[in-house]
């Protein structure tokens, strides 16, 4: 079974994060939502309380294939700046894992050098292009670079989760799964 890790923080944008772990695991993925807050209680960016998995501390992550990181201010920012993920990061990208970003937070990867070379995009606004350090930014809904794999923002949840189930399962599941939840039909 596929293994997924998604990272929150306070301040999440709810759309990002819980669109993407509904998609994921209705495909079949096994996600685990992990909290960096010490806290499993986690309040999003709208006051939505979500209760996490488990702990970042606690987590166990040897065997997870795939990383992600939903935008939302200020989740992103507390993101960044938690040490622990960005090195979880760093290795997870030198293993050839996926690791996964929406809205804001491909600035979390930007800041971390993981974009260098790559094709990449964000949340359209001109302060976190910029941070999209050493990427080539495009315009447009979802964008896969070898192992990354970043998104626009919450009206692109939908398509972010599709093309993260194509990565674990392939494009027939990918398919199906838009087709159940009756996605542009």
């Amino acid at each position: 079974m596929a293994k997924v890790s998604l990272f929150l923080a306070d301040g999440f944008e709810e759309i990002e994060g819980l669109t993407v772990v509904d998609m994921l695991r209705r495909a079949g993925a096994d996600v685990t939502t992990v909290s960096i807050t010490g806290s499993l209680t986690i309040e999003g960016s709208h006051q939505i309380k979500v209760l996490a998995d488990v702990l970042f501390e606690n987590a166990e992550f040897s065997d997870t294939q795939m990383f992600v990181l939903p935008g939302g201010m200020p989740g992103t920012l507390h993101l960044k700046a938690y040490k622990p993920l960005g090195e979880l990061l760093k290795n997870a990208c030198t293993q050839g894992k996926y690791v996964a970003a929406i809205c804001a937070a491909p600035t979390v990867l930007g800041s971390l050098g993981l974009l260098e070379g790559k094709k990449a995009t964000c949340y359209p606004s001109a302060d976190l292009e910029a941070q999209l350090t050493g990427a080539q930014h495009l315009t447009v809904p979802v964008v896969t670079d070898g192992n990354i794999i970043t998104s626009r923002g919450m009206g692109t949840a939908i398509d972010f989760g599709a093309v993260l189930t194509e990565k674990l399962f392939g494009q027939e599941r990918a398919e199906q799964l838009l087709e159940s939840i009756v996605y542009k039909q």
